[in-house]
């Protein structure tokens, strides 16, 4: 049996991990290997690309930032949160806001010195990533379109330095990444939809309050035709090996994802449109591995 004092440690452990997403934050570190084995390493043997101790400190220095990312946010939408959240806002505030800013500025110290260990370019890029998040979490977010693609935009950037390490310009990187802009678009989309009874308590000018629940759809609607551009260029110009599937996964999802949500009335409804997205960006993330299978046992 656990001791008192056991027990209160762990709640805090949860209660961090909850704060900075950890689960969300080990499918980007998950993501950003993959990428750098199948996609934009693809040419190099896969060892060199595991073992590469620069990658390793770009992807850590990723994690930090995002954490960090996290948490920042966290504590500008507290109050937001005990509306859209009440049952995950509890928990998080076992941890107190003083212990979570300290938590915070140390994650982004660590993140600036891991990048330092690339280069100083890696510096500049992850303390404008960092201003970015920051700035994003006490201004951008509360506006209509600047903060949905600004949101969506800082959620692929850790890809893009992984993308500049390797500076790998073939035209399919780019396909893919307009793939999941689109996609990261539309789940911030959905989670206005799915949070607009907090969003209007604490005045936020998001999409769905502005321009209302109707135009917010036509827009996801819009948004979900856009993805078919990529998927097609994906599935017929380029060799993207058995990950074809995953694409072919994708029609049925998204149409059913556009059923549901001309439907879509609470709270609710929006929370499964917002986890069907989930679930495709996260299987998304782990079918590169079927990306030219038997080329990359070659290069073990």
């Amino acid at each position: 049996m656990l001791s008192r004092k056991q027990k209160h440690i762990l709640l805090k452990f949860f209660s961090m991990f909850s704060v900075v997403r950890g689960y969300n934050i080990l499918i980007v570190v998950i993501a950003q290997y993959l990428t750098a084995i199948f996609i934009l390493g693809h040419d190099l043997p896969v060892k060199d690309v595991v073992l590469d101790l620069n990658l390793l400190m770009l992807v850590l220095a990723s994690a930090a930032t995002i954490a960090g990312g996290y948490i920042i946010n966290n504590f500008y939408d507290s109050e937001k949160d005990l509306i859209n959240r009440p049952i995950k806002s509890k928990l998080d505030k076992l941890i107190s806001q003083n212990t979570k800013l300290s938590f915070y500025f140390v994650l982004n110290f660590l993140a600036v010195v891991m990048a330092s260990y690339v280069s100083f370019k890696g510096v500049i890029f992850f303390s404008i990533y960092i201003f970015g998040i920051w700035f994003y979490s006490h201004k951008l977010k509360k506006m209509p379109f600047i903060g949905n693609l600004t949101s969506a935009t800082l959620t692929i950037t850790p890809f893009f330095a992984i993308f500049m390490y390797y500076k790998n310009f073939e035209h399919v990187v780019f396909v893919h990444a307009i793939f999941l802009f689109l996609m990261m678009s539309m789940r911030e989309l959905t989670k206005d939809l799915e949070n607009i009874k907090g969003d209007l308590a604490q005045n936020y000018k998001t999409i769905p309050i502005v321009y209302g629940e109707k135009a917010s759809k036509v827009m996801l609607t819009i948004l979900a035709v856009l993805t078919w551009v990529p998927m097609s260029l994906l599935l017929s110009r380029y060799d993207v090996g058995y990950m074809d599937l995953y694409f072919y996964l994708c029609i049925p999802l998204l149409l059913a994802f556009l059923l549901i949500l001309w439907m879509s009335k609470t709270k609710t409804h929006y929370l499964i449109l917002h986890n069907i997205l989930k679930f495709i960006i996260v299987v998304g993330a782990f079918s590169i591995v079927l990306i030219k299978v038997s080329v990359v046992l070659n290069r073990i």
